[in-house]
């Protein structure tokens, strides 16, 4: 039973009270009870205008669903459903032209270009991983992936072919990025290193030779005594990268976090992140393995000054949208607290320590706040998160723009006005991101009655999708946003094919994003590998008056006109979103897991949030709607694939079975058969109702 104490007329989870009043809070010079009172304030203030953007949310849904069900059977007026948008007030005026004006951002952002990790904030082992990986070995990377293009290593220790095909890549990359004057990387013996580009020998140490080739750092490490290093004529023991230049620590769509308990592991995390102490022990080989944050790196420069690399990504927390309330806060008349005012106060309260150089390490040297705000929709719900981020600072006793805001550009009504929702924040936006999962979701739910949608796998293919992706990155250019933030893209999301993700993401460095999420540190080794093959500034410079593909496209919708469905098309498409459903649902139901690697329909590991939930579950929910497929033919794909997860998960010791009287089934149900009526087909909802559930039973 958890209990609850008063804080200034607020009801509040006694395990956040201590947690506040014992560990965020000391050495801040936040005084508690002006703490307690300031933010009972806030939310007094912030929580109607949150509800009521929530209630526009919902009228302008109406307003479409009732659009399309005047028009069944009809045309689509792409000019008349433009014309209608823009009525309603669903689209807005574009901006006059305007250059964001943020300032203060570490270069990490900023100015450089490389990978960013997502990992989930309730996972301390992970997180910690993320936050070392701004360094990766590339020899690991090619050694133990499917990356290299050579036999697989063969098994019973180290494989010396393996390994020699690994450096002969690796020395061809070092040919491409810091070419000798001389020869080839392959020749060098050691001893006088002379570039073809001397600038690019940037500092020295005891066993170490650092590089530097479109804004990122190559350290090779000498060790002529290392198993590798003696073998290699120039002593070279590995090739090290500068890797994951940012990470997202996630309260979001990879976290089960539905109440107090969860939320507070989520923020203790955060906490240790920002302080530089956080640890996490954990048996491995039979051992007790203890894993900490890693230091900066010493370096002497050839003019002979000393210098520190950042050792660390520098990261953000994705806050949640505005949709969830948290049972962890309740407010005066008894209602729950909007979470995402409570995630933007105690996350910035966590941060402070940072900005005060309270900890051990630092996270921003530029002394900034970095939160990503996901599920927004449109500029009004942006510019209440600037308001509210101001009241953040004042509470805090922080300058203004102190709090950096990322923008997810997720949500079809964000897509469509970006440029208005930029303008909103445009003093303290540090990130745009194309979240093309979410964006698919919201895509179906917004036109839910306007047709039965085309399949998921025939998505990526779509028009608006590609008009989507570019929009984003020309839209950001002439905002002003290269050089002061980041334009990300999105997850690759098979974290065991690597050779397929070198092949298929280095179109994200070429749109001109200047980042792009990756599943694992190793992933993030070797999508560096990208940056350093595309100057992707210059790519900006490039692209930056290339024309903005037309709202038009944009708004095209993926309805299926005409289209007969073989049975077999339907089943299969039936198996695949009920497979990955389940598969989903089952572990965070379960086990409380927000994110983890998924065997999809034909056993391939994908990376699974609750937004890849959201497509399947609204999928469905729409070809349920239009008649594709009956409800019957969904609970025997539901019956057929709950014996395939069962079957995926039979290694799993903490793996319950898939019942139909069981919780997880009944939410996968849920998700799928009120799928419709679903707050823009969001998965929360259920799934935190169906959580609370098992975890109270």
């Amino acid at each position: 039973m958890t209990d609850f104490s008063d804080r200034h007329g607020l009801s509040v989870d006694s395990r956040l009270i201590s947690f506040i009043e014992d560990r965020a809070l000391p050495g801040t010079g936040v005084d508690a009870q002006k703490f307690w009172a300031d933010f009972a304030a806030l939310l007094t203030r912030f929580a109607p205008e949150n509800a009521a953007l929530l209630e526009r949310r919902e009228a302008l849904q109406v307003q479409i669903d009732g659009w399309h069900i005047a028009r069944e059977g009809q045309p689509h007026d792409a000019e008349a459903y433009q014309a209608f948008l823009y009525d309603i007030g669903y689209l807005v005026p574009e901006p006059v032209g305007f250059s964001v004006g943020t300032a203060n951002v570490d270069p990490e952002i900023a100015t450089m270009a490389g990978p960013q990790l997502v990992v989930p904030a309730l996972n301390a082992r992970f997180a910690l991983n993320a936050a070392n990986a701004r360094w990766g070995s590339l020899y690991d990377a090619l050694y133990g992936t499917d990356a290299l293009d050579a036999p697989p290593a063969r098994p019973g220790g180290y494989d010396a072919d393996r390994g020699a095909a690994v450096i002969a890549r690796a020395k061809a990359f070092l040919d491409e990025a810091a070419p000798l004057a001389d020869g080839k990387w392959a020749d060098w013996q050691g001893g006088q290193l002379t570039l073809a580009d001397p600038s690019q020998w940037v500092g020295s140490k005891p066993g170490g030779i650092l590089l530097k080739h479109n804004g990122l750092h190559i350290e090779l490490a000498i060790d002529p005594d290392h198993p590798i290093g003696k073998t290699d004529p120039a002593g070279i023991a590995d090739v090290i990268l500068e890797a994951a230049l940012t990470t997202i620590i996630d309260l979001e769509d990879s976290v089960a976090a539905v109440d107090g308990e969860d939320k507070i592991l989520g923020y203790s995390n955060w906490l240790g992140l920002m302080r530089g102490d956080l640890t996490e022990s954990f048996d491995k080989g039979g051992k007790t393995v203890t894993r900490a944050m890693v230091p900066d790196r010493e370096w002497t420069s050839p003019e002979g000054t000393r210098f520190a690399l950042h050792g660390r990504s520098v990261m953000f927390v994705r806050n949640v949208g505005h949709l969830m309330t948290t049972p962890m806060v309740r407010l005066p008349d008894g209602s729950e607290a909007p979470e995402g005012l409570c995630d933007a106060v105690i996350t910035s309260l966590c941060a402070l320590h940072d900005v005060k150089g309270l900890g051990e390490l630092i996270n921003s040297r530029a002394g900034g706040i970095y939160i990503v705000k996901p599920k927004q929709h449109g500029p009004e719900e942006c510019a209440f998160t600037d308001r509210l981020f101001d009241a953040v600072e004042d509470m805090l006793g922080l300058r203004r723009h102190t709090i950096k805001v990322g923008v997810m550009d997720e949500e079809r009504r964000t897509s469509a006005n970006l440029a208005a929702c930029i303008e909103a924040v445009k003093d303290r936006i540090v990130f745009i991101n194309t979240g093309f999962l979410d964006r698919t979701g919201d895509e179906i739910h917004t036109s839910m009655r306007a047709g039965p949608m085309i399949p998921k796998g025939e998505m990526k293919a779509s028009d608006w999708i590609t008009a989507y992706e570019d929009r984003n990155v020309r839209i950001g250019l002439a905002c002003g946003l290269s050089g002061k933030a980041q334009i990300g893209k999105g997850m690759w999301a098979m974290p065991d094919l690597m050779k397929a993700m070198l092949e298929a993401k280095i179109g994200h460095p070429k749109s001109g994003a200047n980042t792009a999420w990756v599943p694992s540190p190793t992933a993030a080794t070797l999508h560096a590998l990208h940056y350093h093959a595309v100057d992707v500034f210059a790519r900006q410079k490039e692209i930056a008056h290339e024309t903005v593909p037309s709202l038009g496209r944009l708004l095209t919708i993926p309805v299926a006109h005409g289209r007969n469905w073989s049975e077999a098309e339907v089943r299969r498409e039936l198996d695949n979103n009920c497979q990955g459903i389940l598969g989903y649902v089952v572990r965070w139901i379960d086990q409380g897991v927000g994110c983890s690697k998924v065997p999809d329909i034909d056993d391939v590991g994908l990376m699974e949030d609750r937004a890849t939930l959201r497509i399947s579950s609204q999928a469905l929910a729409n070809w349920l709607l239009h008649g594709v497929c009956t409800a019957e033919q969904v609970d025997a794909a539901l019956a057929r694939m709950a014996a395939k997860v069962d079957a995926q998960n039979a290694g799993d010791p903490l793996y319950e079975r898939l019942t139909p009287d069981g919780v997880a089934w009944q939410a996968a149900r849920a998700l799928i058969f009120e799928g419709v009526k679903q707050p823009s087909g969001y998965t929360e909802p259920l799934l935190h109702a169906y959580r609370q559930k098992k975890k109270a039973a």
